[in-house]
């Protein structure tokens, strides 16, 4: 079990992290991942309302790229915004061959031809389907059973692939974080749109949306993602949030492969916990309470 690997643009700034503790497990677990060599922007949110063409032809770039490397292997995508432009990109290359002509065209100015045979899977589905509870439980030496987790899968994992998880009832994380001893917080917002980049054009919007979902948490002793904006949404905006409601919004935000890898026993450093920008004491001091009895 191996996998080519693509990062994306936010692993290498914002979401540091995300790409930390995603390699720090997938050693831990024995997956090799092959990073794509030169691997470019997927066009994030923007190239979409520039340009159809070019909205495709970025992701088709790296799909281009992977093909090159090892037609055999699936392209795993931490980031929910990268992998849907790059299943996106897969879908049309390989249904619509007039479109890949087109973006054949483009891509021939670097000497590249996609041909649709490229597979994307999200990270999720790679831990929920290939890998599987059964395995992270065999490897965890850490007991996380004094925590209680909320699942959050944003919007666009599943939507509008839903390929492994029901995008209105996700249910592909809950067993992960039992596997690592930890309590499924209940909920029902873990679909929920956290507003998305909407919190830098209708902040207003946005941070109602990320507030609902933070309330709700009440009681969690985190959230756990897997999306780089909804990671960003929900921790960078408790202050704003607070001032704005007039009460506190104290909720650790962790990534997936963050919580997994503390019940593997690594560091902290190596999840890159220290980067997180909501991490409560709370949270730190059951932490190091369940370490210490």
């Amino acid at each position: 079990m191996s996998y080519l690997y693509y990062p994306g643009c936010s692993l290498t700034g914002t979401a540091r992290e995300y790409d930390m503790s995603t390699r720090a497990v997938m050693d831990a677990m024995g997956v090799p991942l092959t990073e794509l060599e030169e691997w470019t922007c997927c066009g994030a949110s923007a190239a979409e309302a520039c340009s159809d063409l070019l909205s495709l032809a970025l992701p088709a770039i790296n799909l281009a790229i992977a093909e090159g490397l090892d037609a055999q292997q699936d392209i795993m995508i931490p980031c929910s915004a990268c992998y849907l432009n790059l299943k996106k990109a897969a879908e049309t290359m390989r249904q619509d061959p007039f479109t890949r002509d087109r973006v054949n065209t483009v891509l021939a100015e670097n000497d590249l031809t996609v041909k649709g045979t490229a597979k994307v899977r999200h990270l999720l589905d790679v831990l929920a389907t290939d890998l599987g509870a059964d395995a992270i439980r065999e490897r965890a030496s850490v007991d996380l059973s004094h925590l209680t987790i909320a699942p959050y899968y944003g919007c666009q994992c599943l939507r509008p692939y839903p390929v492994f998880d029901d995008p209105e009832e996700p249910r592909s994380m809950e067993p992960l974080i039992q596997a690592t001893g930890a309590q499924i917080h209940p909920w029902q917002m873990g679909a929920k749109c956290c507003g998305a980049s909407h919190m830098n054009t209708k902040m207003a919007v946005a941070l109602e949306l990320v507030h609902a979902i933070l309330q709700a948490a009440r009681g969690a002793d985190a959230i756990v993602t897997v999306c780089p904006m909804c990671q960003m949404n929900l921790e960078a905006y408790q202050d704003k949030i607070a001032r704005r409601y007039g009460h506190a919004s104290d909720v650790t935000i962790l990534y997936l492969p963050q919580l997994i890898g503390m019940a593997l026993g690594l560091s902290d450093d190596a999840l890159g916990l220290p980067l997180n920008l909501a991490l409560s004491d709370h949270f730190r001091n059951k932490c190091k309470s369940a370490v210490n009895a």
